[in-house]
């Protein structure tokens, strides 16, 4: 017996244009290489670019983001407000609880922690914050 064939749902509805933002080929350097870097500033930080993915507004704003840190590159020490999910796209980061995470780890940080990130070889890093971190240093 044969199963018949699904329907093709809604072949025949007009579509949609939505807004989305498309960034292709992220797991090569030439792919992560044509993205429009911009130094991170702030202080405790040193050797990280990042390309923004989306900010919301009001009393708990969130982002998402590219980062990218250099050999020897590190965050500031910080406290985070709400959740956090990291997911390494190339390279190594090390947490200062001596956790080192590498391509394909996801991590998420819990509200309440205290960390500060680093990296030895250099590392991309996909990330969204559902709220701020606040700065300890």
């Amino acid at each position: 017996m044969t199963a018949p064939a699904p329907a093709a749902a809604h072949d025949d509805a007009p579509r949609q244009s939505r807004p989305a933002t498309v960034l292709r080929d992220l797991l090569s350097p030439a792919g992560l290489d044509a993205l429009k870097w911009s130094s991170w500033v702030e202080a405790g930080r040193a050797g990280v670019e990042f390309v923004p993915l989306y900010t919301t507004e009001g009393p708990r704003p969130s982002t998402g983001l590219l980062s990218r840190m250099s050999p020897g590159a590190h965050g500031d020490l910080h406290e985070h407000l709400g959740y956090e999910a990291m997911f390494v796209l190339q390279g190594e980061l090390l947490d200062d609880s001596g956790a080192r995470y590498t391509a394909g780890d996801l991590v998420v940080v819990e509200p309440g922690s205290v960390h500060q990130v680093s990296t030895e070889t250099g590392c991309v890093v996909l990330g969204f914050r559902d709220a701020p971190t606040a700065p300890l240093r």
